[in-house]
């Protein structure tokens, strides 16, 4: 849901399709009110003048209106930086706003919520608009801070939930009052560590994911959380109870749906980044489903 307010300003641009604007870095601002502003950027080369959103030739880099000669400043203290591709400024707002505010339409708190100054008239170029909207990543042409790198470093790795392992499995009987052994498969998706770089130029940032803990639902109404992957049932343990997580049902499963209980084991992730001369901590959660048959020993007496 976008927000918007109408503030006029008077600009006098023409505005067409353009392409993302380059982000220079370090920042400098240019004064609002000179015309024509050339931004002095420390890496060499590169770039894509194609459309005229941004211009980058002799490590210059300049901002304008695609299919004009209008230049406009690539970033503003009070509107953030321009994004050539849809001819907005960006700029997140700090501090974030709570899970109530309307822009984040359902997502919090994942992204970011931005305040964008926008050309909506087609063509007039004098009217600006004030949106509020939601971005997964940072918007095209806005720089990107550490935090955010590590959110698309961390959206790159394949974290799962556990790869459940049961003794009796979950095609066998198991018996009341006899342990099941519970534990997952080890591996960099479902236990860790995992790791993935998230690289944008001038800066990089690693993240690196383990599994703390795993909280399973027997579904007999007890919940209990292991602190590690658990230890695979071998068959020199007989019917001993698993060192680190195992259950013991008290009833069977004849009187539930399928006569089973549906096991639901949550993997709690713990995410740690650095680069950029910043570090922190993320966190995530995955979940896995199986089924336990629990049944009654019978002992005949003649």
């Amino acid at each position: 849901m976008l927000i918007r307010f109408a503030v006029g300003i008077a600009c006098g641009l023409w505005l067409l399709p353009v392409q993302p604007a380059f982000a220079v870095d370090p920042p400098v601002q240019c004064p609002v009110e000179t015309p024509d502003c050339s931004v002095e950027v420390t890496a060499p080369g590169g770039g894509d003048s194609a459309g005229g959103g941004t211009e980058n030739g002799g490590g210059v880099a300049v901002c304008r209106i695609s299919g004009t000669d209008t230049v406009v400043p690539c970033s503003r203290p009070d509107w953030g930086w321009w994004s050539g591709r849809d001819n907005c400024y960006y700029m997140a707002l700090s501090p974030q706003p709570g899970p109530e505010e309307a822009a984040w339409a359902g997502k919090y708190p994942e992204g970011a919520i931005y305040e964008a100054h926008c050309t909506w008239d087609g063509g007039v170029g004098d009217v600006f608009d004030y949106v509020l909207t939601w971005f997964a990543t940072a918007p095209p042409g806005t720089p990107v801070s550490p935090a955010q790198l590590a959110q698309r470093a961390v959206d790159s790795m394949t974290l799962r939930g556990a790869d459940i392992q049961m003794a009796p499995h979950a095609g066998a009987m198991g018996l009341v009052g006899l342990p099941m052994w519970l534990w997952t498969t080890v591996g960099p998706t479902t236990w860790g560590p995992n790791s993935a770089t998230a690289t944008v130029p001038g800066l990089s940032v690693t993240a690196v994911a383990r599994a703390t803990k795993i909280v399973w639902d027997m579904g007999d109404g007890t919940r209990l959380t292991c602190a590690g992957p658990g230890t695979p049932y071998s068959s020199a343990a007989s019917t001993t109870v698993s060192p680190t997580c195992g259950h013991v049902y008290q009833r069977s499963s004849a009187s539930r749906p399928g006569h089973v209980y549906q096991v639901t084991a949550t993997t709690t992730w713990t995410i740690t980044w650095a680069g950029g001369g910043e570090n922190g901590v993320l966190t995530r959660t995955r979940t896995s489903t199986a089924t336990a048959r629990v049944g009654e020993l019978q002992v005949l007496i003649s």
